[in-house]
């Protein structure tokens, strides 16, 4: 190499050294070194999960039978382990998991999916010995479980941390019992936070990378304190095996949670008693606001904590101070509040933000309630039968919005299979590719509201879009509901 271009290429990577940005010494490393030491003291709280209960299937064991006649026959019927069931015979299912001690007096912590339905379970600890278990409270919603075993002298246990400060791109820990094979400690980062995988109301998963496997459900996710940020849950999985993806109920979303389970044996949950929906675009567009936040209440429970409060078609904005972005945020923050509490409650109200107070009821309590109300509603669905002539939708509409009504009479009761109570005014017909069509409108749904107004006529509705489109608005606020009674907001674009 000549001497220039020697000193042609040192001025290159000078210029280059001073360009590049200076890292701290931290992002250059590829990680902790080892977490040796933090595996061997959090492995003896960590535990397998071994259950067994009696299924039918299989078709039993197979068994000669005695030739007809034959003075054995009845000592073969006594031995035979069938007992003549055939396929309904019984044998038994055995599975595993993983979980936690998470106190020196023997309580365990476990996913409801790993322990549902067993018959007998029993918690396999590091230094070999074998306890019987007793469930003392699940909880399907958040998928948590807690057991109670009994030990000569006190059990090691591990403590939760505060999860919400697991950021993404944080190392994270998980030991469990993958396919089985024992005690296995996997290391990864925080890959996401939040995440909604539609498996429960309370949706809100740590995503990680940490490899998570079929054995490991109900095990603990560290950060690199020690501390249990997370319950490992659920994998994005194909034949059984990690594609890299797992998820653990966060630490801050299952500790109230455990608690409850721990000393009452059952969830104790906040209930606001609304029905609520997201608030989409065209909801914002047809209320005039360029925000999606909050949630929608599109009914109110009779008898409820909100009754008398919040009236439907208010938009929640803040729960006891605190924020609601999503729909899906608010039952989580209702649910981790105190049954009995008064929380005050922001809500946009004909266009006003107000504050409303509500005395929280019981969740389990009110969906006893709601199940109740909804027999009671199905019931009461009876056809009937009359003669008299439907009226047609003024012209118009159709074109405005992309379906037709007609007021409710014998024959629309009968084509629908409306009940005698039902009043109002009914959607008979919705244009194929039209907007209301793509947002679910269906013949047989029943028009409450147009633009959070009442409405009992064809005409009044007909009125209150015109009176939209006049407005200048892009879309129109229908409050619908079907044959049961349920009911939701739905906007519908103007043509």
């Amino acid at each position: 190499m000549s001497q220039r271009k020697a000193l042609m290429r040192a001025a290159f990577v000078a210029m280059a050294l001073a360009s590049a940005p200076l890292l701290p010494s931290a992002a250059l490393g590829a990680g902790p070194e080892s977490v040796s030491v933090l595996a061997a003291k959090l492995s003896p709280a960590v535990v397998n999960i071994g259950t067994s209960r009696q299924v039918r299937g299989g078709g039993g064991l197979p068994f000669p039978e005695a030739p007809e006649g034959s003075p054995l026959g009845e000592l073969f019927d006594e031995l035979n382990p069938n007992q003549g069931e055939g396929e309904g015979a019984m044998r038994e299912a055995r599975s595993l998991g993983s979980g936690f001690i998470i106190s020196a007096d023997g309580m365990v912590v476990t996913n409801n999916h790993v322990i549902e339905g067993a018959e007998e379970i029993e918690v396999f600890l590091p230094d070999g010995r074998r306890l019987s278990a007793k469930l003392v409270g699940a909880d399907e919603k958040t998928d948590l479980a807690v057991l109670k075993v009994e030990a000569d002298g006190e059990l090691p246990f591990v403590e939760f941390g505060d999860s919400d400060t697991a950021d993404v791109g944080d190392w994270v820990m998980a030991i469990g019992n993958p396919f089985g094979l024992g005690g296995s400690v996997t290391i990864g980062i925080v890959s996401a936070r939040n995440r909604d995988i539609q498996s429960g109301p309370y949706d809100q998963f740590i995503q990680t990378d940490a490899a998570i496997n079929q054995g490991n459900s109900g095990g603990p996710l560290f950060d690199m304190d020690g501390n249990v940020i997370g319950i490992n849950t659920a994998i994005i999985a194909r034949g059984g095996s990690s594609l890299g993806i797992g998820f653990a109920v966060p630490g801050n979303l299952a500790k109230p949670v455990i608690d409850q389970l721990a000393q009452y044996g059952e969830t104790r949950r906040g209930w606001l008693g609304v029905g609520i929906q997201d608030v989409t675009e065209d909801i914002a567009a047809s209320l005039g606001r360029t925000s999606t936040a909050g949630a929608m209440v599109i009914d109110v429970t009779e008898s409820g904590p909100s009754e008398g409060a919040l009236v439907e078609g208010d938009i929640i904005l803040e729960f006891d101070g605190k924020p609601i972005p999503r729909m899906r945020d608010l039952p989580r923050v209702v649910a981790e509040t105190a049954v009995g509490t008064k929380v005050p409650v922001k809500v946009l109200r004909n266009g006003e933000e107000i504050t409303v107070e509500v005395t929280l009821g019981r969740l389990e309590a009110g969906e006893q309630l709601l199940a109740d109300a909804e027999q009671k509603a199905q019931e009461q669905l009876a056809p009937a039968e009359t003669d008299d002539e439907p009226v047609g939708p003024p012209p118009g509409l159709t074109d405005l919005v992309g379906f037709e009504l007609a007021p409710i009479d014998a024959d629309v009761r009968k084509e629908f299979g409306l009940s005698d109570a039902t009043e109002g005014i009914v959607v008979t017909k919705v244009t194929e590719g039209s907007d209301a069509a793509e947002k679910g409108f269906i013949p047989g749904q029943l028009i409450v509201e147009v633009n959070q107004k009442k409405v009992a006529s064809v005409e009044e509705v007909t009125a209150a879009v015109s009176e939209a489109k006049e407005a200048g608005r892009p879309a129109v606020l229908f409050k619908v509901a079907d044959q049961t009674g349920t009911e939701r907001f739905v906007a519908v674009r103007l043509n």
